[in-house]
């Protein structure tokens, strides 16, 4: 039985429903819903190589990701609890090592939404999590 579950939330349209399925399936299960910053992507942001602007950066970031989880606990009619987590890394390997912290039996992640040769290069969160997960996972379109 399916009792403790993490769900990759961002602010794709493929992490929305990867959510509302876990809720619709496992809606009496413990569900954890984690974000990831990546610091990859302080890389592109101006100012990212000054260290005061990468904290600011870090900062912008934590809380955009707080935001982001207190919409999806606000969205969620379940009957088990819900906590949320915010972590810093890759995002693939972080998700499943959230997973593996907090005692998962199960992933629930969206799909990629990168399509073509940008896939191809840049690979795909979900299929990381597939590949490296010690627990079962699914993958929602």
């Amino acid at each position: 039985m399916t009792e403790r579950i993490v769900i990759g939330v961002d602010d794709s349209e493929q992490a929305s429903a990867a959510l509302s399925f876990a809720a619709d399936e496992w809606g009496d299960a413990d569900l954890f819903l984690v974000t990831v910053i990546d610091p990859a992507e302080a890389g592109h942001a101006a100012g990212a190589g000054i260290p005061s602007g990468a904290e600011q950066w870090y900062e912008r970031r934590k809380s955009e990701a707080e935001g982001l989880l207190a919409d999806a606990v606000e969205s969620l009619d379940v009957d088990g609890s819900v906590e949320t987590g915010t972590t810093v890394g890759k995002p693939a390997a972080a998700i499943v090592r959230y997973a593996s912290d907090h005692d998962a039996d199960h992933i629930v992640v969206g799909s990629h939404g990168r399509s073509g040769i940008s896939r191809i290069v840049l690979g795909s969160v979900a299929e990381a999590v597939v590949r490296n997960a010690p627990m079962p996972v699914t993958v929602v379109r």
